[in-house]
């Protein structure tokens, strides 16, 4: 990395963001019977976390896996996320994604996008013909929002000096909160604007590719300003 690039990592959010239309919410309405839809309000309510919840939903699901997998495999990506995935990449920073969605999906949605991208989701396993169960392996017992989840245990283990959070919903909330800037939209635009916290608002991912671009350029002049301001060391006075 040269001395002029920003030491940062980019966490990106799968459902609603790098795939527009939520992938958990699609799969749930076409297999799982109408009660999840009841078990969504007590989470949006507050009444349980996300982790119960999926859990719970996921146990609805009647499907076969290739039933379950022509349906993911028929949703679209951003059009824009390859660019961004490359920009990322051209300016050294490490991309990850993170959702508190399914394994399966995201995995299945990035092999056909030819995008070889680290993820951390929930596992998702068939249970007998045409069950499903969910479990947690990135889960903690600390996670503030009982996400299946943790995005910010996540975030915390890469330990890198800035990061920028990609989301556009409540399970990133959290990590948006300790980020060092977030693209966001939806309702974590909302959030972030209520909250003041340093964002961009984008609704496609090219504008997030510019909105990116603005604010490492911003971080870079910052870094080359303070790196020009600082005392040398080392360097005897002339005539000494």
């Amino acid at each position: 990395m040269s001395a002029s690039r920003v030491d940062c990592h980019v966490f990106v959010d799968f459902d609603g963001t790098i795939v527009p239309r939520d992938v958990t919410d699609t799969v749930l309405e076409k297999f799982a019977d109408p009660s999840w839809l009841e078990i969504e309000a007590d989470w949006k309510s507050g009444k349980i976390g996300s982790r119960e919840c999926l859990a719970r939903q996921v146990a609805l699901i009647k499907a076969t896996p290739a039933e379950l997998d022509d349906l993911v495999g028929s949703l679209e990506i951003d059009p824009g996320f390859p660019a961004f995935v490359a920009f990322c990449k051209a300016e050294g920073l490490g991309v990850s994604v993170l959702s508190d969605g399914l394994d399966r999906a995201v995995k299945l949605v990035l092999e056909r996008a030819g995008l070889d991208i680290p993820f951390l989701a929930n596992a998702l396993a068939p249970v007998g013909a045409d069950g499903w169960q969910l479990t947690f392996p990135h889960m903690k017992p600390s996670c503030v929002s009982q996400s299946g989840n943790c995005k910010c245990a996540a975030a915390m283990a890469k330990a890198a000096p800035a990061t920028i959070m990609v989301g556009d919903g409540r399970s990133d909330f959290c990590i948006s909160n300790r980020a060092t800037y977030v693209l966001a939209k939806g309702s974590l635009a909302t959030h972030c604007e209520t909250q003041k916290l340093p964002h961009g608002k984008f609704s496609v991912f090219d504008e997030a590719t510019g909105l990116l671009k603005t604010w490492l350029d911003d971080a870079k002049a910052a870094k080359d300003e303070a790196t020009a301001k600082a005392p040398s060391r080392g360097r005897k006075a002339i005539g000494s």
